[in-house]
């Protein structure tokens, strides 16, 4: 027992002899953090598996929390520009998006459908003529098949403004020879879009050409194919000679 004592003491008297003395000005000692692993996911995929609301904030700094409606100027009849949750990930969780159609002179909007979303679309700039085709068994005279199917037309002034029902048909075109603006929301953040001719023509040729009855032939379906415009593009022939625009 007595040996143990002194054993211990020499070797604390040892341990103090041998420890380097502080120095008055060292600096503490700092702990290094690792930054987080790159997952390879993209802002909106890490938006939509973060645990809470409160910490998607810390995946956006303040200016990826705006978005720029910048007209992009590629299209001849006019370009819309859409904010969803791809384009704009802070729109994660909200359940909304946004987008802004720049029409020019003739510009055509040709008809599509919104498969997520219900539009809610307003004119900050010029007139729009629109129409809408709501779903099967909405008629002119309500009930009577006979009298045809109801087809919704409006002409849409300055700062009007007119719903487009989630998955109907419907159009714009600008039928002056000044620009026009909108505004449209939707009430998704992946509203989507579908060109409805370009969908129908994609489809086989025998499909085609069955559900025009004959109208169209089978052997012309490509060449209906290639003349379809996807979205915005230059169209109504009076309103082409009107503005002195050339047909394509």
């Amino acid at each position: 027992m007595q040996f143990t004592s002194v054993l211990a003491s020499a070797i604390l008297a040892y341990v103090a002899v041998a420890a380097p003395a502080p120095t008055a000005n060292a600096p503490a000692p700092t702990t290094t953090v690792a930054p987080p692993a790159e997952t390879g996911l993209s802002i909106t995929q890490k938006l939509f598996l973060a645990d809470t609301a409160i910490d998607r904030f810390a995946l956006l700094p303040d200016e990826k929390i705006k978005f720029a409606f910048v007209d992009p100027k590629k299209s001849k009849g006019g370009d819309l520009v859409a904010a969803n949750r791809k384009t704009f990930p802070a729109l994660v969780g909200t359940g909304s998006g946004m987008a802004v159609g720049f029409l020019k002179a003739c510009g055509f909007n040709t008809p599509h459908v919104h498969p997520r979303a219900t539009e809610l679309q307003i004119v900050t700039q010029g007139t729009l003529q629109v129409e809408m085709v709501p779903e099967n068994g909405v008629f002119n005279v309500p009930g009577d098949a006979t009298s045809g199917r109801r087809v919704i037309k409006n002409t849409v002034n300055k700062f009007e403004m007119t719903p487009f029902y989630q998955g109907s048909i419907h159009t714009q075109f600008n039928p002056t020879c000044d620009d026009t603006v909108f505004v449209a929301s939707f009430n998704s953040e992946d509203f989507g879009a579908g060109q409805v001719a370009d969908e129908l023509f994609s489809m086989s040729p025998n499909i085609v050409t069955a559900a025009f009855g004959e109208a169209i032939d089978g052997a012309d379906v490509d060449a209906f194919k290639k003349a379809i415009p996807v979205s915005i593009a230059q169209g109504v022939e009076e309103c082409l000679k009107k503005c002195n625009i050339a047909k394509r």
